[in-house]
């Protein structure tokens, strides 16, 4: 037993020669990285999509004129601090009105707040959509001739700038990269409406997603709310709108 003694202290030292690396212990630190959000700020999230739906007891004709009424968002919507609407379509197939096709839209989110040129469409009775940044309408381009036609028409126009002078839409902005929400109406039994909203953003940076973390999940629910208040808001005060057609109606009100 004696003679395996030295043995122990070769072996210890074979092995730290095997393995130099072994003498640098790694360190953690207690301290966030400060510039993580840099490293991170160049790769745009993906999209979010939010809904809510709603079923309204009133006849579908009044609730989507009301929808339509893009110029007043500004007046009740939240998170919508203007909406002048720049453009309108030409007449439609079916009712021979003209409907919002572009407007100059600035939302707010956590206290920052952004404008787009959107693009507004309506299908009559149906949808009305407005998409701003890089996002792309998602109805069939057969249903929304009366702005595509309009889009051609004033083609080469000087259209890149709305009167304000503001950026066209489909640029980038320092907040959102896209947005898009997409009212939908389906009449329903007993002159109710079924009323959904679909809203899909995304930021520019995910700092600002950060920001708005805790309201930007409940966005639609309080977009769809705010529109259920305004709707009986402007029936109690125009009873008549509740048995017009959609070619009698303007937005909030009946034709003059």
């Amino acid at each position: 037993m004696a003679a395996l003694q030295p043995t122990r202290p070769i072996l210890q030292c074979t092995t730290r020669r095997l393995h130099p690396h072994r003498t640098t212990t790694p360190h953690r630190t207690f301290l966030p990285n400060p510039f993580e959000a840099l490293n991170t700020a160049t790769k745009s999230p993906p999209p979010q999509r939010l809904t809510a739906v709603r079923t309204l007891p009133y006849p579908s004709a009044p609730v989507y004129s009301i929808i339509a009424d893009v110029p007043s968002y500004e007046t009740f919507l939240p998170y919508c601090q203007r909406s002048h609407i720049t453009k309108w379509s030409l007449p439609d197939k079916t009712y021979h009105r003209r409907w919002p096709s572009q407007g100059h839209l600035t939302s707010g989110f956590g206290g920052i707040t952004e404008s787009f040129v959107s693009s507004v469409y309506c299908i009559p009775g149906r949808y009305v959509e407005s998409v701003g940044g890089d996002a792309q309408t998602s109805l069939k381009h057969e249903d929304i001739e009366h702005h595509l036609d309009q889009e051609n028409e004033q083609e080469g126009e000087g259209e890149g700038e709305d009167e304000g002078g503001q950026a066209r839409q489909g640029s980038h902005g320092l907040l959102l990269t896209h947005l898009r929400s997409k009212w939908s109406v389906e009449a329903v039994q007993n002159d109710q409406t079924q009323v959904s909203l679909a809203v899909e953003f995304a930021f520019a940076n995910p700092v600002y997603a950060a920001l708005s973390g805790g309201v930007a999940p409940k966005v639609a629910e309080f977009m769809i709310r705010a529109f259920e208040k305004r709707v009986r808001e402007v029936l109690e005060r125009e009873p008549g709108m509740l048995r017009a057609g959609l070619e009698e109606l303007d937005g909030s009100r009946l034709r003059r």
